[in-house]
């Protein structure tokens, strides 16, 4: 089970007067400070999938980057299976599979190499990485791309091998930020159809996303952050609930809630 109590993460702002117009208005913006995260909570237990909602720059990232440990959080915390992230945040790493938004494969090598190299990284052992590698080229099917350099994938490729290099080391937690942007409806499908088999296993998943449809097809529970804060974090039944038919008017309903 997943544990997020209360995290806040503010950021100094080095130059205010670069700032947007919609940014000097944004309410996180408090003196020389933006408090992207202000108050974020909720919780995913084991074979769940939770679908994290938010408009643009509504602090999912970086939530996200402090569940994988990449940010500190200024408050708040985070517990796997009752460990604290926060203050075991090695130990937590080796629970945690988590893809960014940005693939960041090295493009020289091929991505069986980088797969490899993340097991590498996990201390996982060589017959070890050749049959996790094997088995998830099949199921993301990678098979007939995986030997060439990653320079040369398209983006659909360079995504399904970071989903296989992010969780090369079986994690007990999967976070993807946003894993299916960019890719056409095949590679798509077949990144859901993984997360799918990812909760048939009984690993729990957040995932961020915009799609709602997605989240439909897949989640369990849904939490909705606006302005930093968490404004919804309940079932899939309930967040359909509060529009009847209609998951948009549902999303709509909760950020008009959050601006009140």
């Amino acid at each position: 089970m997943i544990e997020i109590t209360h995290l806040a993460k503010k950021f100094a702002v080095e130059n205010p007067k670069k700032l947007s117009e919609q940014e000097r208005k944004d309410p996180r913006l408090q003196g020389k400070y933006f408090h992207s995260v202000k108050n974020v909570s909720l919780t995913c237990k084991s074979g769940e999938v939770l679908g994290l909602l938010g408009p643009n720059g509504a602090g999912k990232t970086t939530t996200l980057r402090m569940l994988s440990t990449a940010l500190k959080p200024d408050s708040g915390d985070i517990k796997i299976a009752g460990k604290s992230v926060v203050k075991t945040p090695l130990i937590a790493r080796r629970s945690i599979g988590f893809l960014s938004g940005a693939t960041g494969l090295y493009g020289r090598l091929t991505g069986r190499e980088n797969i490899a190299y993340f097991g590498q990284l996990h201390g996982m052992s060589a017959s070890a990485i050749k049959q996790r590698i094997s088995a998830l080229s099949s199921l993301l099917e990678l098979d007939t791309f995986l030997d060439r350099k990653c320079d040369n994938y398209s983006t659909g490729m360079k995504q399904k091998t970071a989903i296989a290099r992010a969780v090369v080391h079986s994690p007990e937690l999967v976070v993807l930020d946003e894993p299916t942007t960019g890719l056409d409806i095949m590679a798509a499908q077949t990144v859901l159809a993984f997360i799918e088999g990812l909760k048939q296993q009984g690993i729990p998943v957040i995932f961020s996303t915009h799609h709602l449809d997605e989240v439909a097809q897949l989640c369990d529970r849904v939490s909705v952050i606006h302005h930093g804060q968490t404004e919804f974090d309940d079932t899939l039944t309930r967040f359909k609930a509060l529009a009847p038919g209609s998951l948009h008017q549902a999303f709509m309903a909760v950020i008009a809630t959050g601006d009140a």
